[in-house]
């Protein structure tokens, strides 16, 4: 297989999908495999470590798109991207199609076919290529935000810790999830009040156990309503895989919220799940609304490219040497990965996303 893995387009992306020792292993492999000329830059790995391993340089976007059969990359493609791909590409890389109509009428005109990392499952169901990327998301929104809450950033002036004369910080985490649970568990670290809310109160038992500071409360209307009018940081980390995120939080919710607190919707990509929220990328991160400051990025794990390259390298690698064999058609696991097949949406999950 000719393996391509292009330099990211999206604002401030600086993570790559392949570090040079996962591309070591593809060659290994028997693969062939190119890269982008300054795509690991940013993650710490120079054009040389690659070709030190075997791996091929291409100087521009145009000549490994040209070259590569299987094109293995973070984000969804944009429109720098799209120009380059083809009918006869396979994609493998992070789609969110749900809440990218748009994006999947142009793969589903181009007619090639597109493997999403968060469908992907492994043999337990769960969502293997999601997990290190949802983990980081959530500790990076406790740290955003702390620093949002900063009053020359526009926040209310909010110490998330407190001191031992001061009330701590409250900070409303909405599901407890991979991504909720790191945000809770980033939060209590620190010294803040938390309330972590789901509908399944066995997730949060463990962490309330651990953490003192954690309170776990049931989702229901009341409740939510009532921890977002108190919370100084509000992050929303709710999923339903492959499908657009639930809204639980209203815009008069985020109106009743005081003026400087924050919002965090880690589910963005997915949508949103708080209604105030709209895709905002690194260069301009934040917009006040109501006088609440919002953060939307939807690369939140791009601000540390060297940490979660390591991390989505290693936890893709298995999957790409997978799509490598001829047998992968009959792999349950990729199967649930595919979105668009042969230009056609070939996802029940995608199909009713787009439906409603």
């Amino acid at each position: 297989m000719k393996i391509g893995a292009p330099k990211e387009s999206k604002v401030l992306e600086g993570r790559v999908a392949l570090i040079p020792d996962a591309c070591a292993a593809l060659i290994r492999q028997g693969n062939e495999v190119f890269i982008e000329s300054g795509a690991g830059e940013l993650s710490g790995y120079k054009d040389e470590q690659y070709s030190a391993h075997g791996v091929v340089i291409k100087q521009t976007a145009a000549e490994l798109y040209s070259e590569a059969c299987l094109i293995v990359k973070v984000k969804e493609p944009v429109d720098d991207d799209l120009q380059y791909l083809r009918k006869d590409h396979i994609l493998f890389c992070y789609l969110h199609l749900a809440a990218n109509l748009s994006l999947t009428h142009r793969l589903c005109d181009i007619g090639l076919t597109a493997i999403a990392f968060e469908t992907v499952t492994d043999e337990a169901g769960r969502l293997p290529l999601l997990k290190p990327m949802s983990e980081i998301a959530g500790m990076l929104s406790v740290q955003i935000g702390a620093h949002l809450l900063h009053q020359p950033q526009g926040g209310k002036g909010v110490m998330l810790g407190g001191l031992a004369t001061t009330e701590p910080g409250h900070v409303v985490v909405l599901g407890a999830g991979v991504a909720g649970s790191a945000a809770a568990r980033e939060a209590a670290a620190i010294g803040a009040r938390v309330s972590l809310i789901d509908r399944d109160e066995s997730r949060f038992e463990t962490l309330s156990q651990l953490y003192p500071n954690i309170k776990g409360e049931l989702s229901s209307e009341t409740n939510i309503a009532q921890a977002v009018n108190e919370a100084d940081l509000l992050i929303g980390a709710v999923l339903l895989p492959g499908l657009h995120a639930p809204r639980l939080v209203s815009e008069s919710q985020v109106k009743c919220m005081q003026a400087g607190s924050v919002v965090i919707d880690i589910s963005v990509d997915q949508g949103g799940c708080i209604e105030t929220i709209r895709p905002t990328n690194y260069s301009e991160p934040t917009y006040l609304k109501h006088d609440i400051l919002h953060f939307g990025v939807t690369n939140m794990p791009g601000a540390v490219p060297i940490t979660a390259s390591q991390a989505l390298s290693a936890a893709i690698l298995p999957y790409v040497q997978r799509l490598c064999e001829s047998r992968w058609k009959s792999d349950k696991n990729l199967q649930n990965g595919i979105n668009v097949r042969d230009g056609e949406i070939d996802n029940p999950l995608i199909e009713q996303a787009l439906k409603q």
